[in-house]
């Protein structure tokens, strides 16, 4: 059971919490939930850990609604490549609520009263040495990310894979690619430029000398502790338009979309089979089917899949069942990983997997490590990509890649290689083009 205290200290900034409790700590995290009704911070110091095992979420309690907020538990990331993911046991965090400003200190086993003690104490202390206002100082350097594949190369991915599709070896693949940057990042100010325009759910998670920094818009995985599971796959994407009559229209073509439409509801029949692998029979239901999401910089596609867990499946069965997410290899899901295996160019690391909390009580919340920068010793990373078909159009693509890697690759104070840049700033959308062109792309049973 997590208990809770009131700290009697004022502040509109979770960055100030967030250095005054963690500071420099290789094993910190900060993880913002923006979906909720109130923006909330959860900041603390947890030990390296491995996830829990199986017998130990067997049991989970069968009554509640209530669950959807971090209470205690283990918070890190799952990597596409596994064995890139970190684990933080945590026994006490403080929380923050972004519109009140309000601080609790939070413990499992540990003494509330130390702790939060302990909390004001770093919070005064922080308050007292504060020379600046806790951002970071100077002009940033603009760097040039470097990229793994060439925008020609890339053309030659999306070939590849749909001479896979056209062979019959899958539906649909979603390929990626990698642009780098060197230097010596530190992963809070990268987090805080990224905050500047935030996802569904935020993190800077650190272990030892890894880093994730992400904003996710995505939602993984959502389980509550009466064992209700949903996921939220986004297929389909379109820029933010340059009006509000552009936008208007970018949001209806992607809604109408024949090959984005398709793609999306690939990947609800792949989810819905995951699930059902691991709920009881008849649960599985989709009350959400291609819905627009709006974003900063993109409109996106967004279905969910729900269900209700077996009495005996543990947190590791439910992930054994769904990760990778289907949104992130394509359908057949296990033909797509061996083929997305050799016609990418390399690894994907912690790009394309989960980050998130799980609570003692099995409860989890896990979102899609989308819009993410890995920050390593020296160099950082950002990942993109997009679902191919046999239908999809190469340079609108490329275009989508592009677009996608330049937020993040701007928090690291770099820009995109001009090659992709060019590719980024090419007018591909044909806003209002005939829906012809992807007529093909509309038929979409697995």
């Amino acid at each position: 059971m997590t208990h809770r205290q009131r700290i009697d200290f004022s502040t509109r900034q979770a960055g100030f919490v967030y250095d005054a409790i963690v500071g420099d700590d290789s094993c910190g995290f900060w993880v913002v939930d923006h979906a909720a009704e109130c923006t909330t911070s959860y900041i603390g110091v947890g030990r390296p850990s491995d996830l829990p095992e199986p017998q130990q979420t067997a049991s989970w309690p069968e009554t509640g609604t209530k669950g959807r907020e971090f209470r205690g538990g283990w918070i890190g990331w799952i990597g596409y490549d596994k064995d890139d993911s970190c684990w933080l046991a945590v026994e006490k965090f403080v929380t923050f609520e972004h519109e009140s400003g309000k601080i609790d200190a939070h413990t499992v086993d540990s003494d509330l009263t130390v702790w939060a003690a302990e909390v004001e104490t770093l919070l005064l202390q922080h308050l007292q040495h504060l020379q600046n206002d806790g951002c970071e100082s100077g002009e940033q350097t603009t760097l040039t990310a470097q990229s793994r594949d060439s925008p020609e190369h890339y053309r030659r991915i999306i070939a590849s894979a749909q001479d896979a599709i056209r062979a019959g070896d899958a539906y649909q693949l979603c390929v990626t690619t990698r642009f780098s940057v060197r230097g010596d990042f530190d992963p809070r100010y990268v987090f805080r430029r990224m905050l500047e325009k935030p996802g569904r759910r935020s993190a800077l998670i650190r272990g030892s000398s890894r880093a994730l920094v992400v904003t996710s818009p995505e939602a993984f995985l959502s389980i509550s502790p009466s064992r209700s599971v949903s996921t939220s796959p986004i297929k389909g994407t379109r820029p933010r338009g340059k009006s509000a009559s552009e936008d208007r229209a970018l949001r209806r073509e992607l809604k109408s979309d024949p090959k984005e439409r398709a793609e999306n509801v690939m990947i609800v029949d792949l989810m819905r089979n995951d699930l059902t692998r691991v709920c009881r029979a008849g649960s599985v239901t989709t009350p959400r089917l291609l819905h627009v999401e709006t974003h900063p910089h993109v409109h996106q596609l967004v279905s969910e899949v729900t269900g209700v867990l077996e009495p005996r499946v543990s947190l590791r069965d439910v992930l054994a069942s769904t990760f990778p997410a289907g949104s992130m290899t394509g359908a057949p899901k296990q033909s797509a990983i061996n083929l997305l295996a050799n016609i990418e160019s390399g690894p994907r690391g912690r790009y394309a997997g989960c980050f998130g909390w799980v609570n003692r009580d099995g409860s989890a919340e896990l979102s899609m490590t989308i819009r993410s920068v890995a920050v390593d010793r020296g160099i950082a990373y950002v990942g993109a990509g997009g679902g191919i078909t046999i239908d999809s159009e190469p340079e609108r693509e490329i275009a989508e890649v592009a677009l996608k890697a330049q937020a993040p690759l701007a928090a690291l104070g770099a820009r995109l290689p001009e090659e992709w840049e060019n590719a980024r700033v090419r007018d591909v959308w044909h806003v209002g083009r005939s829906e012809q062109t992807h007529r093909r792309g509309s038929g979409c049973t697995r």
